[in-house]
């Protein structure tokens, strides 16, 4: 059985929900939890009670949760309301700016063509035009279409990787970047005051409004993003395995390779194609290392020099190498290590382009903005859970690093406030990385093709991108980082907990420094965000922003002495080891 107010909130919500199929779903959950078996009516009165528990709210750039009926499951209604709210937002804050319109993506997972349309539907409603990218594209194609386009903002149908039975909303603003404070809260404020859907005003599909693009925008992507990318001499030798994983980059990654002058991949037939089942994976995140191993097994049969894997929208890039040290030969890279590499790549990159030649310059850029930042100083940005050794490779090659908060609507805004720089690189340790200023926003495909300019150079140099990891171990010492994550339905709890009794050592060493980042620093906004410096270590500690976690993000940090560097990965693992124990042993309570 069900309370009295649950059920009053139950039939309050199916009288306004517009979706035929969802007030179904509702109505027989509710008859189920009154009138079924024992057993059904405890099942169905929890789920009812998970629904309706609250709204879906913004997390780190909009909206993610399982798709279903309800408040707090991704549907019709719940996309119609804050969609009207944004509608009402930027009416608000520059109606002029809303004559561009919004464009539209959506990637193959359950319900997103449908969830598109809808948000399409009420933005023609409201009077604003809705542009509507081609159905099953990837995230950054969404994120560069915004800025292209001259759009007022940009919405992304996607729960990126999350498990198939989810799908989120995600936004963006006018600048092509991830939603950010306090434009967020405002929405969120706007969606609670919204009122009945019933209200809302929503055009018919196909309304003159509703504008559905072609293949030119894909195309004004790949010209922009291949320019940036041609393939180095030598490219041609280069023997890969790709797979988007049952996603939604494969095609546009493949005309990406081709376009820039790189062979074409040896693809993992079986998860080619998008399916929002992800059939062949446990899990679509490429950040868990069993997610790879069809493509591991096609590389180790064809004696492949690399893996690149997307993740299913096409954000998120994980790249795996041969190492004969690793089980099965092959090694995953962390997050943190493709962000080093890259980023001491792309400065290298970015110098030579400096010294070229005018005409030369503009050939190997293919970017107007690039030419036009032409004598600012070169600047690269991670977060404050990322790996340190970004900032001694930036040191190293005269460039400006910046730490940001977690999440790239924080990393692409890094170089806004810094006029006299150009942003070259930005990357966070769970696989996202930004090349350029082409998206605004971690570009998997971009990525993807940074790499194979970085791995077709070091083949050509008789050296591989471990040997090229260890020497920049070598030169900047070694950065061990590992997490903790500990599920915790409170976890708002644990922090405050943390916050009442910080521990003054961890782990046998002596904190040195700890500083809550609640109201911000100098360098850093507001954030739930705990930080712990020991000598030559560092923890970090954050609860999730999508899922009912808390993280913990550990670095230590041992200098390379005479070049001796496995006995520093030694001593590094030695003191890893009993801090990540403390560390959980801290979360745990």
């Amino acid at each position: 059985m069900i309370g009295d107010e649950l059920r009053d909130q139950v039939m309050a919500w199916i009288a306004d929900d517009p979706d035929e199929g969802d007030r179904a779903e509702l109505a027989a959950l509710l008859g189920a939890a009154r009138s079924g078996p024992g057993d059904a009516a405890e099942r169905a009165a929890a789920e009812l009670a998970d629904r309706f528990a609250g709204r879906l709210e913004f997390g780190t750039a909009g909206l993610r949760g399982a798709v279903g009926a309800g408040p707090n499951r991704m549907n019709r209604a719940v996309v119609r309301a804050t969609t009207a709210a944004l509608a009402g937002w930027l009416r608000y804050v520059d109606p002029a700016a809303t004559s561009s319109g919004v464009v539209i993506g959506c990637d193959a997972r359950h319900r997103s063509e449908e969830l598109a349309q809808e948000a399409a539907c009420v933005l023609a409603g409201a009077g604003i035009p809705a542009l509507l990218l081609p159905p099953r594209q990837p995230t950054p194609l969404l994120a560069f279409a915004v800025r292209h386009l001259r759009a007022a903002a940009g919405i992304m149908i996607t729960a990126s990787h999350n498990p198939a039975p989810d799908n989120g909303y995600k936004l963006y603003l006018s600048d092509g970047a991830q939603i950010a404070p306090p434009a967020d809260l405002e929405i969120e404020a706007a969606v609670r005051a919204l009122g009945p859907l019933s209200r809302v005003p929503v055009a018919a599909p196909g309304d003159r409004l509703i504008t559905e693009l072609g293949d030119e925008v894909a195309a004004a992507y790949l010209d922009a993003v291949c320019a940036a990318a041609r393939a180095p001499r030598g490219a041609a030798w280069l023997r890969y395995v790709y797979t988007p994983l049952h996603g939604v980059a494969g095609e546009l990654a493949l005309r990406a390779f081709e376009q820039a002058g790189f062979p074409p991949p040896d693809l993992v037939e079986a998860q080619a194609k998008p399916d929002p089942d992800f059939r062949t994976v446990a899990s679509p995140n490429p950040e868990e290392h069993a997610t790879l191993d069809l493509a591991l097994a096609q590389a180790r049969r064809t004696g492949a020099d690399l893996v690149l894997a997307h993740d299913p929208d096409g954000d998120r890039l994980a790249v795996a190498v041969p190492d004969d040290r690793a089980p099965g030969g092959w090694r995953q890279l962390t997050g943190d290590q493709v962000g080093a590499l890259l980023g001491a790549y792309l400065l290298g990159r970015d110098a030579a382009r400096e010294q070229a030649a005018p005409q030369d310059r503009a050939a190997q850029a293919g970017d107007a903005a690039a030419e036009g930042g032409r004598g600012r100083r070169p600047l690269v940005a991670s977060t404050i859970v990322s790996a340190t050794m970004l900032a001694g490779i930036a040191a190293a090659a005269g460039a400006r690093y910046v730490e940001t908060l977690t999440g790239f609507k924080w990393i692409a805004r890094a170089g806004d406030l810094r006029p006299e720089c150009r942003f070259v690189f930005g990357y966070e340790e769970a696989l996202g990385y930004c090349v350029g200023t082409t998206v605004r926003d971690k570009d998997g495909i971009g990525a993807a093709l940074a790499v194979l300019g970085l791995a077709a150079r070091a083949r050509a140099g008789g050296e591989s991108l471990l040997e090229a990891y260890d020497a920049l171990e070598v030169a900047h010492g070694v950065h061990l980082t590992e997490q903790v994550t500990v599920a915790t339905r409170e976890p708002v709890h644990v922090m405050a907990r943390l916050r009442a009794a910080s521990p003054s050592e961890l782990a046998g060493e002596p904190v040195t420094s700890f500083t809550d980042l609640t109201g911000g620093t100098a360098d850093l906004p507001s954030a739930d965000v705990l930080r712990f410096r020991m000598r030559g270590a560092r923890v970090v500690i954050r609860p999730s922003g999508t899922e009912p976690k808390i993280k913990a993000y550990l670095q230590v940090v041992e200098p390379v002495i005479a070049g001796r560097l496995d006995e520093a990965r030694r001593a590094a693992r030695a003191r890893m080891d009993p801090l990540r124990q403390a560390v959980r042993e801290l979360l745990d309570g």
